[in-house]
C-alpha cells in the first residue's frame, strides 16, 4: 500500500494525494484502507519512513577520523532520499513529530562524540545539517513544479560551482554542495579547536 502511495505521489503531488485516490488506484473501497492507517496523517507519516529507508541504513564508519567524509554524505544520502520523489521534502518535514525515530541518530551522535564533538554539539550539527538539506530540496522542488520540470531526481552527483549570470539560475545542486562544503569546513575547524583546548 506505502509502495501504492509513493506512486500515486510521483503522479500527483502532495496536494493531491488522497485516501480515496489511493483506494481507486489499489481497486478497494476507501474504508478498507484504515484497517491498515487509522487515517492520511498516519499514511503520510509510513510514507514518509520508506522514502527514508535507504537513508537510514547509511552505516556509520567505526573510522572517526573519516568523520567530515561520512558528515558530508549523510547529508547527500538525505538529499537523494528527498528527491527520488515528487514533494518529498514537503512529505518529510509534514510528518509528525512523533513519526520520527530518535533513536536512530544516536550512532550519529555517538560517532560524532567519538570524533571530537560533544554529544549537544553532534546532535545540533546533525539537525543543522538536516534542516539545510530539508530547505534546498523544499527550494529545488518548488522550483522544478513552477517551471515544468521533471520533479523526480534518482541521483544527486556533485557538479563544479560557476558563479551564475544575473539571468541564469544557480545550480540547485551545486548550491547544496556549496553550503554543504562551508559547513564541514566550520565544523572542521571547531573540532580542531576544541582539541587544543
Amino acid at each position: 500500500m506505502v509502495s501504492a502511495a509513493l506512486e500515486l505521489l510521483d503522479e500527483l503531488g502532495l496536494d493531491a494525494l488522497s485516501t480515496r485516490r489511493l483506494a481507486q488506484k489499489l481497486g478497494i473501497e476507501s474504508a478498507s484502507l484504515y484497517w491498515h492507517f487509522r487515517d492520511k496523517a498516519a499514511l503520510l507519516a509510513e510514507m514518509a519512513t520508506t522514502m527514508l529507508a535507504a537513508h537510514q541504513a547509511l552505516v556509520v564508519p567505526a573510522d572517526p577520523s573519516r568523520w567530515s567524509t561520512w558528515f558530508a554524505d549523510n547529508a547527500r544520502s538525505l538529499r537523494c532520499a528527498l528527491l527520488a520523489h515528487r514533494d518529498g521534502a514537503r512529505l518529510h518535514a509534514g510528518a509528525p513529530e512523533g513519526s520520527k525515530d530518535p533513536t536512530r541518530s544516536r550512532p550519529k551522535i555517538d560517532y560524532l562524540v567519538r570524533a571530537g564533538m560533544t554529544p549537544g554539539e553532534a546532535g545540533m550539527a546533525l539537525f543543522a545539517a538536516h534542516q539545510f538539506t530539508i530547505g534546498c530540496v523544499l527550494d529545488e522542488q518548488a522550483h522544478d513544479q513552477k517551471a515544468g520540470s521533471a520533479p523526480k531526481r534518482e541521483s544527486a552527483t556533485p557538479k563544479h560551482i560557476d558563479r551564475p549570470g544575473a539571468s541564469e539560475r544557480v545550480d540547485p545542486e551545486a548550491a547544496f554542495e556549496f553550503g554543504l562544503a562551508l559547513m564541514v569546513d566550520g565544523l572542521r575547524h571547531w573540532v580542531v579547536l576544541r582539541s587544543r583546548r
